[in-house]
């Protein structure tokens, strides 16, 4: 299987998680602090060939209602932009309520308010990439032998 690198783009910071190599599970790995895109890029960039993954994955913050709204619009200029940068294949997915999930989790799991500052959007990428590798292995269960 290959790994999977995932994103959640905010205004001033990226969260950044890595599948395991047979895409069973996610972790949080890095946030990294917005500069310019050509430095994102960059950095993503190095990510990628650091972890040798295979495709990249870009939260898409639609509206609870399916619709894409104004920073959906962004993150997807944003995603294609990266797209063109990178030499693997780059996805947006659904990232509705990721953030909200991430938040409760940390704040469940006792960490302190300071750190969950710090961790949320590596947390949140995490359960962006969760929810694609469960839905692509449900996917190819059902698709069968």
């Amino acid at each position: 299987m290959m790994r999977i690198l995932a994103l959640d783009v905010g205004e001033k910071r990226i969260g950044v998680a890595i599948s395991d190599p047979l895409g069973l599970t996610a972790r949080g790995l890095v946030v990294l602090q917005r500069s310019s895109k050509e430095k994102d890029f960059a950095a993503i960039a190095a990510l990628v060939q650091e972890h040798q993954a295979e495709r990249v994955i870009v939260g898409y913050p639609l509206s609870l209602d399916g619709s894409a709204g104004p920073q959906a619009q962004r993150i997807a200029h944003y995603a294609e932009a990266l797209a063109q940068a990178l030499e693997v294949p780059v996805e947006l997915w659904d990232e509705r309520l990721s953030t909200v999930d991430a938040e409760r989790v940390l704040r469940e799991t006792g960490v302190s308010r300071r750190r969950r500052k710090q961790r949320v959007d590596a947390v949140a990428a995490a359960a962006i990439l969760q929810s694609y590798l469960e839905a692509h292995r449900n996917h190819s269960l059902e698709a069968g032998p």
